[in-house]
């Protein structure tokens, strides 16, 4: 009997005519950028028109490659990219060439111990089973580069687990630290599509010491839940007295600019321990969606 069902594909695919239009014989009209493929043409992604549909591709392909590697939820981890790991730190000091360098090496080296932490606090998360579906939770996800990021990565790797990596393109060059899963390695142009991948899986976030960026990613996180555009979930900050230093909380209450139970979003944390049974702890009360 002759088979009446229809052809899967009426066009050829995109791969298909992407190939084929490697192979067009060259001539004035096929050597202008203006006979390019749309989707082949770079100069024409770049151009300024072209923007929305950049943000949309940075928006999709760690989505979709996220989609496709069952990955349901992640743990991000916020940190200082500058602060050594322990058995580096005094060499960091010793590299000091004034008085001044020294006192700041040696502020870098006392925080130093967080890069255990986070490793550990990485290794405790990294060992989440596997849902009944496939699906993988707590995921570990980090900014992809060196210091609090690198131990994050380094931590799921100790546990033979994948890990995520959110680089973006910086005036120094930036490489991913070597602990980032490869296939889960992923490089952004813009800051805001990275911040939104961040934390469209995040169900539980650790923010470690850190500059300018660890602030702009902390607070955005917490304006979002404040202002309920995000449903709460653990936001664990450690090392209380750096943080304390640096930033008055309790001040901005006691100004009325924020209130006193918004700082009730801050979970103080100075182990991987107590941070990971905080984060049980808040699924377990059973008002939170659990990952």
């Amino acid at each position: 009997m002759t088979s009446t069902t229809p052809p899967r594909r009426v066009f050829p695919a995109a791969k298909v005519d992407a190939q084929a239009a490697k192979h067009v014989p060259s001539s004035p009209q096929t050597e202008s950028a203006a006979y390019k493929l749309a989707f082949q043409d770079t100069d024409f992604l770049l151009r300024e028109d072209l923007r929305p549909v950049r943000f949309q591709l940075e928006l999709l392909k760690p989505e979709l490659l996220l989609d496709e590697a069952k990955i349901a939820s992640t743990f991000v981890f916020y940190g200082s990219a500058r602060v050594p790991e322990p058995s580096k730190a005094d060499e960091l000091v010793a590299a000091a060439r004034s008085n001044r360098e020294r006192e700041i090496a040696e502020r870098l080296k006392a925080k130093s111990h967080y890069y255990d932490i986070a490793r550990g606090l990485a290794r405790l998360v990294s060992d989440y089973p596997l849902g009944d579906d496939g699906q993988r939770h707590f995921v570990v996800c980090s900014g992809g580069g060196p210091s609090f990021m690198e131990a994050a990565n380094r931590g799921a790797q100790d546990m033979g687990k994948d890990s995520i990596g959110l680089n973006i393109v910086l005036p120094h060059e930036q490489l991913p630290n070597p602990h980032v899963t490869p296939d889960l390695s992923f490089q952004f142009h813009y800051f805001a599509l990275r911040k939104m991948h961040f934390l469209l899986r995040a169900r539980a976030v650790a923010v470690f010491p850190g500059g300018f960026g660890t602030f702009d990613e902390m607070f955005e996180l917490l304006t979002l839940i404040q202002t309920g555009k995000m449903r709460p979930m653990p936001i664990l900050l450690f090392g209380r007295e750096f943080w304390t230093k640096v930033v008055n909380f309790e001040a901005l209450a006691d100004e009325g600019v924020i209130s006193h139970h918004d700082l009730d979003l801050i979970t103080w944390c100075e182990t991987a321990e107590q941070a990971w049974a905080a984060v049980h702890a808040h699924y377990a009360e059973g008002r939170h969606e659990r990952a």
